[in-house]
């Protein structure tokens, strides 16, 4: 039986953004620490936290995220998928 330390377990708001992440985000982005994204333009989301604090992208998250190329859709995230998301961010820092 392996049996993880708590300093290695996510919290749940880690484990929901995560589930948010693969389930919205990882067709054009790179949700971890090592894979490449699957569409080159879009940035994995390990280095988001060198472009921008993370807390900032709270109030872009909850108003809809728009970018400059069309292939990004808009997402409007409610404040529990925010902190979610957010969390699950500060993980990949």
């Amino acid at each position: 039986m392996v049996l993880m330390s708590p300093a290695l377990a996510a919290s749940p708001a880690e484990q929901r953004g995560k589930t948010f992440a693969l389930n919205n985000c990882s067709k054009c982005h790179s949700i971890d620490h090592v894979t490449q994204s699957p569409l080159k333009i879009a940035p994995p989301f390990r280095t988001l936290h060198t472009r921008y604090p993370i807390e900032m992208l709270a109030e872009a998250l909850a108003e809809g995220i728009v970018t400059g190329h069309p292939t990004m859709p808009e997402f409007r995230l409610d404040p529990d998928q925010i902190n979610d998301l957010l969390a699950y961010l500060k993980t990949l820092e």
